[in-house]
């Protein structure tokens, strides 16, 4: 492989866009062991909140999917590799990059709708207090007396 291309390569899997309208693989060899990638990863982004038994699978996961992403980064930054067999790697660590980022937002939802409901309350009690600062109640202005 060429140096220009070694660095073509590692430019596109370094590129934060590079996972835009990428599937994540159905099938991906993660340490020596053959992952159904795509079916785990569905599997749990099919349900609303990840259960406590299931976060330390997930973490596992994300760990051992990062350390093949190093490895497979490291082959075409050596060079050893023809440019055919590091076009292959590259995809590769996009593919597991888009599954990367599915697992990395399983929790994301939940924050944003707390996020939410919070915001909500807020201007809930801002509106209250704003009423009894300025003497109003929920059926119009108070009047008072002399």
């Amino acid at each position: 492989m060429q140096e220009y291309q070694r660095k073509q390569l590692l430019e596109r899997v370094d590129r934060e866009s590079s996972t835009v309208g990428v599937d994540i693989p159905e099938r991906i060899d993660v340490q020596g062991e053959e992952v159904e990638l795509q079916e785990f990863v569905f599997e749990i982004k099919r349900r609303e909140t990840v259960p406590p038994g299931e976060r330390d699978r997930v973490e596992q996961a994300k760990k051992n999917l990062r350390r093949e992403r190093l490895e497979r980064r490291q082959k075409i930054e050596d060079g050893d590799v023809s440019f055919e067999e590091g076009e292959e790697i590259a995809e590769g660590i996009i593919g597991i990059d888009r599954a990367l980022e599915a697992l990395e937002n399983l929790g994301h939802e939940d924050v944003q709708a707390e996020a939410d409901r919070q915001e909500t309350m807020d201007q809930k009690r801002w509106m209250n207090f704003l009423k009894q600062a300025l003497g109003h109640d929920d059926d119009g202005p108070q009047v008072r007396g002399p």
